[in-house]
């Protein structure tokens, strides 16, 4: 067996390089500026050019599909396996020690917005097949390394590629954890709408938390008019000190401003962050505000706050196989004169359908005048980990990090695996390294990313090979 370890090492000068320059390119979707040549905003088709360009350069076979989408190719033969990476990021938000976009290495931890989710881990999965490639295997498969630049909102790229290219036989994205995550879980989001209206002694002018729904929210901002700030301020720095919140208030011309900071996660794991909007709406509960700003305010601090498994709802659930219902409010805003809107994201395993979820949050909405209903949903995915491909992967990983313990598991997050019916999410977060997805001072430890590299280099191997 190669010493795949070593071949990655080899490659970790140039690969380091290449991701520099991967996560300097700001590659969040931004729709108003949007043009014909960059359908998603400047910076994801420069991020996919990029690329392409790298593999071209590299001598793989590419493609450039509508600048939202595009492959680089290598080998021959009946099946086509394909490597679903995507360029595209979250937006920054606040509270980085460092620039997000002009990456640093410190205590052997490579930092930047992408270096995790998902530049990093696809960049050591293209350097994997690059590795390869230079090594002069013989691929008996065709291996398609794509790359999408709308993973993070609404799979544009990935949606055309597969309207228009033949659907892989097998394939992997390095989107999420080892060892292999076999199944994960479906996602929908439920929409929230209610007129504006204040009819209480203090005006709530307007809040605001929350940057994507699969995010949640770090930080929460509310603009609002009492008669008495001087009260309402020494009561938000009492609630500050007894919460794991922190958070300043001013008086400004318009009224008197209220800023919190909790702490940002992914939406697919929302215990594990502190969501600043709902700490919010749990303060403004003791103040005195009337008609739909209160509504607002009581069904969120009432319902959303600190229930990320639906118990307030009656509709807790748990799969064995594939975990627990989770619910994420990842938007949260409100304006009195135009009313407001909320997201509340579900990954929901198998065992239960986005329409009973619907029914139970429906009338709990409607008893605070708010309208509730949802467009779309993705169903769970399940791969049996006893395919030939989950085998084939668990086995690189194994035999790289000598973890004999590993074994397939279930994901909430949503990944590009699940467009093949054959398709698995595969790395490239290590166990035991903590997940600082859609977090500020994202990061990934160097060591982990070559490791990474190592396995991708095993795994592609046998799957090409045999």
């Amino acid at each position: 067996m190669a010493d795949w370890m070593s071949k990655a090492n080899a490659q970790k000068d140039d690969y380091l390089r290449d991701l520099t320059t991967l996560v300097k390119i700001p590659s969040v979707r931004d729709d108003s500026q949007a043009t014909p040549d960059a359908p998603l905003g400047p910076g994801p088709t420069q991020a996919l050019h990029t690329f392409l360009a790298m593999a071209a350069k590299d001598g793989f076979r590419t493609k450039n599909i509508d600048n939202v989408v595009g492959y680089a190719e290598w080998g021959e033969g009946d099946e086509t396996i394909a490597i679903l990476a995507h360029l595209d990021v979250m937006p920054a938000g606040k509270g980085w020690d460092s620039d997000p976009f002009d990456p640093v290495i410190k205590d052997g931890n490579f930092i930047g917005r992408g270096a995790s989710d998902d530049k990093g881990p696809g960049l050591a999965a293209y350097y994997a097949l690059k590795t390869l490639k230079e090594m002069g295997v013989k691929f008996h498969k065709k291996v398609r390394f794509v790359a999408g630049t709308d993973e993070e909102n609404d799979w544009t790229g990935m949606t055309k590629y597969f309207a228009t290219e033949p659907m892989p036989d097998l394939g992997f994205s390095p989107d999420a954890e080892f060892p292999v995550y076999n199944g994960e879980k479906g996602m929908f989001s439920i929409n929230l709408d209610i007129a504006g209206g204040n009819e209480g002694q203090d005006i709530l002018k307007s809040f605001k938390s929350g940057l994507r729904f699969n995010m949640v929210p770090r930080e929460a901002e509310v603009v609002m008019e009492t008669a008495d700030k001087h009260t309402v301020m020494e009561r938000y720095g009492d609630f500050l000190k007894q919460n794991p919140v922190t958070g300043d208030a001013k008086e400004m011309e318009d009224g008197l401003h209220l800023e919190m900071i909790g702490k940002a996660a992914h939406g697919m794991e929302p215990e594990k962050g502190i969501n600043a909007g709902t700490y919010m709406a749990k303060f403004l509960q003791s103040l005195h505000f009337g008609g739909n700003a209160k509504n607002f305010i009581d069904y969120v601090a009432d319902y959303l706050h600190l229930d990320d498994r639906m118990a307030g709802f009656k509709t807790a659930f748990t799969d064995p196989v594939m975990g627990d219902l989770t619910m994420n409010a990842g938007i949260m805003n409100f304006d009195g004169q135009k009313g407001g809107h909320m997201d509340m994201n579900f990954r929901f395993p198998k065992g239960i359908t986005p329409d009973e979820i619907l029914a139970k949050v429906k009338p709990v909405a409607a008893e605070f005048a708010i309208d509730a209903h949802y467009d779309s949903f993705h169903a769970p995915h399940f791969v049996d980990p006893e395919d030939p491909l989950v085998k084939t992967l668990m086995k690189s990983y194994i035999d790289v990090t000598g973890d004999q313990d590993a074994k397939p598991e279930c994901i909430g997050g949503r990944t590009y695996g699940q467009l093949i019916d054959n398709g698995v999410a595969f790395g490239a977060l290590m166990p035991d390294t903590p997940n600082t997805m859609h977090q500020a001072n994202e990061y990934q430890p160097v060591d982990d990313l070559i490791k990474s590299m190592a396995i991708y280099m095993q795994a592609i191997h046998d799957l090409v090979t045999e």
